[in-house]
């Protein structure tokens, strides 16, 4: 897929450095490339993918990402979950985002899914804006607990 000269295709191991500075300088995580390249490497396809948004210029910048699982419980019919989604603030505003999802959207229709979920951070509003500009509802506030092992 191509839009506006920006190309959106799997991630490759390749890309880890870039998508590191992406979850670093957009989502705030403190992960390193190694971490990344680790998750590529490690990529279980038949549940997940991982799509690069990639500039048509000769530098090829990854510019945004999105990674998408097949989320199942007992409770509700096969979802697709949005693990992640980010996309570099100076590309903001240009389609990235959209097509990303879309790419996304695609994928878990062809696993045979017929919806999408994602959570996001309370502080994030300009992140919610989008999700609801694109069409997703808003079903639920919760909250998140982790223990660490």
């Amino acid at each position: 897929m191509t839009i506006n000269d920006i190309e959106i295709r799997e991630a490759e191991v390749s890309d880890a450095g870039q998508l590191a500075d992406i979850c670093r300088n957009e989502m705030g995580y403190d992960c390193t490339d190694a971490q990344v390249e680790a998750a590529l490497r490690g990529l279980d396809t038949g549940r997940e993918q991982v799509y690069a948004a990639v500039s048509g210029d000769a530098d090829a910048r990854v510019l945004g990402f999105v990674h998408v699982e097949r989320y199942q419980v007992l409770y509700f019919d096969p979802m697709a979950n949005i693990l992640g989604l980010a996309v570099s603030h100076s590309a903001h505003r240009r389609g990235i985002g959209t097509a990303l999802m879309q790419a996304a959207e695609t994928w878990a229709k062809a696993q045979g899914i017929t919806s999408m979920r994602l959570n996001s951070g309370a502080g994030r509003k300009d992140s919610h804006a989008f999700y609801k500009a694109i069409g997703y509802t808003e079903r639920k506030e919760q909250y998140r607990f982790i223990k660490p092992l």
